[in-house]
């Protein structure tokens, strides 16, 4: 973890630095929520993508003062006609308010925005709520500490539509105390799951489960790409694959301690029981004249799991090919 070092440092509301923690406390008056009396808490968006525009909608109706801005100003004119405040400039969105979120394609953009303004920066809180890598967070959140800046990230693990929804959920991790003041802030967008002062951790979660939304939903593609070639349409397939996903749960909590002890016994399945029922999809694929590519991936897979002696164990034992994939070319 950083840490900053110059105890002059004080952003509005929280307490001095010690030298074992980012800070200890934090006054009331930094908590970004909507105060008693009547009062209206405010709040920076940068970014106004599809995202971004849900976010700000999801504030406005929750009686928040919203500041705005986006590189293409014009993206902006539908949450201006919400009511929101639209700033001329980054620098007029920064010294807006002490909270700030991001909602860009990545963190390369924080930089391209922020660079030529970074002593603005100081005492902010910005929370970065773009995908990218674990370890390209982790710099960021050195980077704005160093500008003495605070900073979170976030995963957010919902569709735009499902922002303002308490059903959703996003990831958050950084400074304990610095999520704490602003959490109720926060959840007017969506609850929040924090997972530790790490700044990449969050992030790290939230880049597990897209791989495994994005290689579900692009096999669920394929899947039907074979069935719409065979004349089947996806309605008429919705029961049967639905049915499969369904009993993923149940195959996953019986799966987990045996993938956590390492315990890979061909009780259950075995591996080259899989590898011929993969075969069997690639030439399905091919006989309907689809592309094989995806089902031929998971082929090379389970070939290589067998040529590395797992044939008679199950196929959880093909974590430990993915764990030498730094061995191949």
């Amino acid at each position: 973890m950083v840490f900053i070092t110059d105890l002059n440092f004080k952003p509005k509301g929280v307490s001095p630095l010690d030298s074992s923690n980012q800070s200890k406390k934090t006054n009331n008056e930094s908590i970004g929520d909507a105060k008693a009396g009547g009062n209206r808490s405010s709040v920076t968006v940068i970014g106004l993508g599809p995202m971004g525009k849900a976010m700000v909608s999801a504030f406005l109706n929750r009686g928040y003062k919203v500041t705005v801005w986006n590189r293409t100003p014009g993206k902006a004119d539908e949450v201006v006609t919400q009511g929101a405040i639209r700033a001329s400039s980054v620098n007029e969105a920064l010294a807006s308010n002490e909270l700030v979120i991001l909602s860009l394609t990545d963190y390369d953009a924080m930089y391209a925005l922020f660079g030529s303004v970074s002593e603005k920066l100081y005492g902010k809180v910005i929370v970065n709520l773009s995908s990218d890598t674990p370890e390209k967070v982790r710099e960021a959140a050195k980077w704005l500490t160093e500008r003495r800046a605070w900073h979170l990230n976030g995963g957010v693990l919902a569709s735009p539509s499902e922002i303002g929804n308490m059903e959703s959920i996003t990831l958050y991790s950084g400074p304990s105390d610095i999520f704490e003041a602003h959490r109720k802030t926060l959840e007017v967008l969506t609850r929040t799951d924090y997972k530790g002062e790490d700044p990449g951790l969050a992030m790290l979660y939230y880049q597990i489960q897209i791989d495994v939304f994005w290689t579900a939903m692009l096999s669920y593609l394929h899947a039907l790409a074979v069935a719409r070639a065979n004349g089947i349409t996806a309605e008429q397939m919705l029961p049967y694959i639905s049915e499969i996903l369904y009993t993923l749960p149940k195959l996953l909590e019986f799966y987990t301690p045996r993938i956590d002890t390492s315990k890979h016994h061909g009780d259950v399945e075995k591996l080259a029981m899989g590898l011929a029922s993969i075969e069997h999809v690639v030439h399905t694929s091919k006989e309907a004249g689809i592309d094989a590519s995806l089902p031929a991936a998971v082929l090379d897979v389970f070939k290589r799991g067998i040529a590395s002696g797992h044939a008679d164990d199950s196929f959880t034992s093909l974590i430990e090919i993915f764990k030498k994939s730094s061995a191949r070319p």
